[in-house]
């Protein structure tokens, strides 16, 4: 356990200085997701717009219990109100940095409300907050507070704009889907969601849970296709999910919950390899795809979108023949492509994978890392600082194809 522990702040260091995701793309593996922070030039500001929040929670009043209803018809039907979302990445998943101050750790801003009512406003009825947990864990798995009352001052903000707010474990460095962390892992999975469900309890339906993201064998040849054993792992990580929040009480027992295949891959054999997790009530599937991969993620491939390429309307043949035809909702959680200045060819781009997601009834979760230009994964739709979208075309796409 102490080991674990010592590697994830070493592992929170490294992260913090080279300011960078995993980041080992193979072409031979479209799905794999952008999950770091790579360059953040257009977003790093100098330190007197970043303000500290721990001085403003100070002057917060003292949280109220919510007990709000929840009214669940069907997970179907709740899915099919999810129009369109937005990732606030890089953020409270960022690696690095003290306390709560680890939310600017990779250059961007502290988030506001005004910037979460702006996301509103452009028509995003979805708000994905990836959150890493692990560096603020004690060595019990205790979360520390002053964290725990951070993520939900961001939660709050997408609930009070009548957004669905899907939360997360995102960076986490702990879990590795191996015989020999698997018992650990399962242990420190289950204390962490008996915090997380114990704390949002009393929210009603628009707050999803999201169990684990993109569970991989990290740093090995086989990290983003997987092996046999690694994806039986990976649904014990579900199971254990699922069975904590829901013996959590308050809401936990009908809130919906999301769980993924390996390495939330869209490669049929690891959505395959998924096994729901018993007596699990509402559940959703969380897939991640970058597609064309050369033209969406990969920073040496193209920046001219090929329309007859194949791959997006490959991926929403085989959603809907593994998951969609046998009544299980999906939500591609992390989608979108990097900007290339060539803001002609990702409209057509963005137009063909959002318009093809919704005729099969899977809503799209735009991630947003706030990087727009320089040489990483510039998936930057809106500008934090000044409340300004980087590309309205490509935000128009959006909201035309899903409206």
């Amino acid at each position: 356990m102490k080991f674990k522990k010592v590697l994830s702040l070493v592992m929170s260091a490294v992260f913090a200085v080279t300011l960078c995701g995993c980041n080992n793309n193979s072409p031979s593996d479209s799905s794999k997701p952008t999950v770091g922070s790579d360059d953040n030039s257009q977003s790093v500001s100098d330190n007197s717009e970043v303000q500290s929040t721990n001085e403003s929670s100070e002057s917060e009043p003292e949280k109220q219990e919510r007990n709000d209803p929840i009214n669940i018809t069907s997970v179907k039907d709740l899915v099919a109100q999810m129009k369109v979302g937005w990732n606030l990445g890089n953020t409270l998943d960022a690696l690095g940095g003290e306390g709560v101050d680890s939310e600017t750790a990779w250059g961007n801003p502290v988030t506001t409300k005004p910037m979460i009512d702006t996301v509103a406003a452009a028509g995003f009825n979805v708000i994905r907050i990836p959150v890493t947990w692990g560096p603020h864990m004690d060595e019990n798995y205790v979360v520390d507070s002053a964290w725990m009352d951070r993520v939900q001052e961001v939660v709050d903000y997408g609930i009070d704009n009548g957004m669905f707010v899907i939360l997360n474990t995102h960076h986490e460095e702990w879990y590795m889907p191996t015989e020999e962390n698997v018992e650990e892992d399962l242990k420190q999975l289950g204390e962490l969601w008996k915090q997380i469900a114990e704390r949002f309890k009393g929210y009603g339906e628009h707050l999803i849970f999201e169990g684990v993201n993109e569970p991989r064998l990290r740093g090995d040849g086989r990290e983003w296709t997987g092996t046999k054993a690694a994806r039986e792992i990976v649904n014990q990580y579900a199971e254990t999910f699922v069975k904590t929040v829901r013996a959590s009480g308050g809401n936990n027992a009908e809130r919906v919950l999301m769980v993924s295949p390996y390495a939330a891959s869209s490669s049929p054999d690891n959505m395959k390899a998924l096994k729901m997790p018993e007596n699990a009530g509402n559940v959703i599937v969380s897939v991640h795809a970058y597609l064309p991969y050369s033209f969406a993620l990969d920073t040496n491939g193209t920046n001219v979108y090929d329309e007859n390429n194949g791959e997006i309307p490959g991926l929403f043949k085989n959603l809907k023949e593994i998951f969609i035809d046998n009544d299980i909702p999906v939500v591609l959680t992390e989608c979108g492509n990097m900007n290339k200045e060539n803001t002609e060819d990702r409209v057509k781009c963005t137009t063909d994978f959002f318009t093809g997601a919704k005729e099969i009834g899977v809503p799209c979760v735009w991630w947003d890392n706030h990087s727009y230009r320089g040489n990483g994964e510039n998936f930057g739709l809106l500008s934090r600082r000044d409340l300004t979208w980087f590309s309205p075309d490509v935000l128009d796409a959006i909201m035309n194809a899903v409206n």
